[in-house]
């Protein structure tokens, strides 16, 4: 008989603040480096998997400027030659019929050659992925 588990809770981006503390702290003495396994971060920071913010280049500035990105593979960015043309598309699209354009723009198959697998092989690249299953 399997056993259930209790879910922590999470919290979402409208559910957190950042508020400034009184507590002041010599720069110098700070140090925001982490790491993922073997992959190091000097930025505390991770990018959104959303496909208008997670494109190949921003990924790649993203780990120059020493933070990790992630990015969806099963998003816009491996359907289409021009990602930015879909998610412009979306954007001009009035509010009432923008769910059907989007069932339209992700209804389109995934391009094999359009994923950055040259990004993905590299261990100076810290590229995350959410779907693997176009890896193989």
């Amino acid at each position: 008989m399997s056993e259930f588990r209790e879910l922590r809770r999470t919290y979402g981006f409208d559910e957190v603040a950042i508020a400034p503390g009184t507590v002041t702290i010599n720069p110098a003495m700070t140090d925001t480096k982490f790491s993922v396994g073997d992959i190091s971060i000097d930025i505390p920071i991770i990018g959104s998997a959303m496909d208008a913010v997670a494109s190949p280049e921003f990924a790649s500035e993203m780990h120059t400027q020493g933070a990790l990105s992630v990015m969806n593979l099963e998003g816009v960015q491996t359907r289409y030659e021009s990602a930015q043309d879909a998610i412009d598309e979306v954007i001009n699209t009035d509010n009432d019929k923008v769910t059907s354009v989007m069932q339209k723009i992700y209804s389109r198959p995934i391009k094999e050659e359009l994923i950055p697998r040259e990004s993905l092989k590299s261990r100076n690249m810290a590229l995350f992925v959410l779907s693997l299953s176009h890896l193989q």
